[in-house]
C-alpha cells in the first residue's frame, strides 16, 4: 500500500478545501466580469490557475477569517469548531478563583 492509501484523513480540512475553491472561483469569476465588461462570457478556471493567480491563496483566508468568525458568534457547529472542540486548540475556559475570573488556555 502506499502511504497515501494507509494515512487517516482529517476532519477539518476536507470539508474546508472545497468551500476554498468555490471562494476562489467567485473571486475570479467577479475580477473577470468587472475587467471584461460586456464581452464577459462567465469561463471558470482551472485549479493551478487559480493558484498561480493568487486567488486560491486569497480565498483561503477569507475562507477561513469567516470560519472563525463564524465559530466565534455562533453556536453552530462549523468546520473549524469540530476541530478545535475535538482537539482542544485555541480554547479558552473562564474559571472562577476567589471572585476573580481568569482566563486559562
Amino acid at each position: 500500500m502506499s502511504p497515501s492509501q494507509t494515512r487517516n484523513h482529517g476532519k477539518f480540512w476536507p470539508k474546508v478545501r472545497p468551500l476554498i475553491w468555490e471562494k476562489a472561483q467567485q473571486l475570479y469569476q467577479e475580477e473577470q466580469a468587472r475587467t471584461m465588461g460586456t464581452d464577459y462570457k462567465g469561463i471558470t478556471a482551472t485549479h493551478k490557475e487559480l493558484r498561480e493567480a493568487g486567488y486560491f491563496h486569497t480565498a483561503k483566508l477569507i475562507t477561513l477569517r469567516n470560519l472563525y468568525h463564524q465559530n466565534k458568534t455562533s453556536s453552530a457547529k462549523t468546520p473549524y469548531r469540530e476541530y478545535h472542540d475535538k482537539n482542544g486548540k485555541h480554547s479558552c475556559t473562564l474559571e472562577l478563583q476567589k471572585g476573580k475570573g481568569y482566563i486559562k488556555a
